[in-house]
């Protein structure tokens, strides 16, 4: 698999995380809309949307942390210290060149190293409720 094909497939992967946030949101406003017009299932079944949305945010935390694990499990590999999670971009840069080198530096690389998330997270569950 070249690099390419991984920052698309990464790209392809965010795309569809902000579509299940959107759509997440549509619904989660027209159920407010009709809970706010009294509707008493719409309240209930927005507490239920709520957990879906937890439980979409708990997986993709899950996600990060195995993407995180494999980059600095590669990291190590080409002899580049691993950085820190943090929300800023990683500033070690590999000193071997080749797949690894080339992964790591890469769009899907550096999100990754950086702990981009896929867009569900605790901004969703605070938008929505």
């Amino acid at each position: 698999m070249d690099i390419q094909t991984i920052d698309q497939a990464y790209n392809q992967l965010q795309t569809q995380a902000g579509q299940s946030t959107q759509a997440l949101q549509i619904l989660a406003g027209k159920l407010q809309t009709a809970a706010g017009n009294g509707d008493t299932q719409a309240r209930e079944w927005l507490l239920d949307l709520r957990e879906v949305a937890l439980s979409f945010q708990a997986e993709q935390q899950q996600v990060t942390a195995l993407l995180q694990a494999i980059h600095n499990s590669v990291m190590q590999e080409s002899g580049a210290a691993a950085p820190e999670i943090s929300t800023q971009p990683a500033q070690a840069q590999p000193q071997s060149s080749g797949f690894f080198s080339n992964l790591l530096n890469s769009g899907f690389g550096q999100a990754v190293a950086s702990g981009a998330g896929f867009g569900i997270g605790d901004d969703l569950v605070k938008k929505i409720f």
